[in-house]
């Protein structure tokens, strides 16, 4: 078989590894391809890098795509969520004046309670909280907001700014921002040149978020159906590796390269393995789960979770009429259609109630053998898609 190049646009950030490793581990050669890795300066230039066909592949914000089908943005080209990449991953963190804050009012930092980081950081911002994020159209945002209204934090205490990733350190030394929500490497960034602390993992907000997706063009994926099964294998095989303790050492290290974040490896392996360092000072947290990208479905495209990203799209940016488009965004039969040719174990069902599960539980699948984890929201809540729809 013929190998084919493939432009792929990527962000730097550790949950671009599923596509990183691919090409690096040799799983997309066993599928006779060669992914051409670009990395992009911003979300939106790597969104405009696939829309107008620089690239035919893309590690994309999870919510972007669906922002896309609802015509938030400024940019509707078609976009299929063929897979997700990666389950969680962010971190919420706070600048020095907070943290000093913070701890001057006892507050332990124990990286799990949610609405016990809210109450403690509503005291401690004295007025409004400015975030940098780093899209508009991201499930940092949608995190922040749903944590904000649901809790003690409140809404009115937060105001968002768009800060590429790479530059939120920056942001927060220059003051522009107060405190961020951002994927790692990039919070651990900041811990380590002293400029703040983490304050909680995005999981403790939602516990099964998707985060990041493998997206297409629309009318890619439909003229080149051969390709796109051999991109998808590929990143499939990618994840599994990814997913297993023993390629954190190696995944870390091929992370870490110049031509990818160009950082030291310790730093990327916190994320991998969830032991977290929170501050200057050294405390560590373990958070396991915290960055997930294949096993119970990780990269399965829910089409409940679309759901929801659209019905909080819709909150607060007041969308009215069918919702559908952004909700068809995440693709789950082409994923079935793809991933039948791996041993992947497939769900029964493409939707399912989001945050109903607090236990491991056992599904109806393909191979009969599939069991979901837990997907919490802080607050207990459950989102039924049905009432999206």
């Amino acid at each position: 078989m013929r190998t084919v190049t493939l432009p792929v646009a990527y962000m730097p950030l550790v949950d671009a590894a599923p596509l990183i490793v691919a090409q690096e581990m040799g799983f997309a050669e066993s599928e006779a391809i060669a992914l051409e890795l670009i990395p992009a300066p911003s979300w939106s230039s790597l969104r405009d890098m696939l829309s107008f066909g620089r690239v035919d592949a893309a590690h994309m914000l999870s919510v972007a795509p669906v922002a896309m089908g609802l015509g938030l943005g400024g940019m509707t080209t078609p976009l299929a969520a063929v897979s997700v990449l990666s389950v969680n991953g962010n971190v919420i963190g706070v600048g020095r004046v907070l943290q000093d804050r913070l701890r001057a009012q006892g507050y332990g930092f124990d990286f799990t309670d949610a609405f016990a980081a809210a109450r403690a950081l509503k005291d401690a911002g004295q007025g409004k909280i400015t975030f940098g994020v780093p899209f508009p159209f991201s499930m940092h945002v949608e995190l922040l907001r749903y944590w904000a209204e649901r809790s003690p934090l409140g809404l009115d205490s937060v105001e968002v700014r768009t800060v590429p990733p790479p530059l939120m350190a920056e942001a927060l030394e220059a003051g522009d921002i107060d405190a961020f929500c951002v994927g790692e490497p990039w919070g651990s960034v900041a811990v380590d040149r002293g400029l703040g602390a983490l304050l909680l993992p995005g999981q403790a907000i939602w516990q099964g978020a998707p985060e990041k997706v493998l997206a297409v063009r629309q009318d890619w994926a439909e003229t080149e159906p051969d390709l796109l099964g051999r991109l998808m294998r590929a990143v499939w095989k990618s994840s599994r590796w990814l997913a297993q303790p023993n390629s954190h050492i190696a995944a870390a290290e091929i992370l870490s390269r110049k031509g990818f974040l160009d950082l030291p490896s310790e730093l990327i392996d916190r994320a991998l393995t969830g032991r977290m360092v929170i501050s200057g000072q050294g405390e560590q947290r373990e958070c396991p789960g915290f960055l997930r990208f294949q096993g119970a479905a990780a990269s399965f495209p829910w089409r409940s979770q679309s759901a929801w990203i659209a019905d909080r799209l819709r909150l607060s940016h007041g969308v009215t009429g069918d919702l559908s488009g952004g909700i068809n965004a995440f693709r789950a039969d082409i994923y079935r259609q793809h991933m039948t040719r791996t041993d992947a174990d497939l769900p029964g069902a493409s939707a399912k109630l989001e945050g109903a599960l607090a236990h491991p539980t056992a599904v109806a699948s393909t191979k009969g053998r599939l069991s979901l984890l837990p997907d919490r929201f802080f607050d207990g809540a459950i989102f039924d898609p049905d009432g999206a729809e």
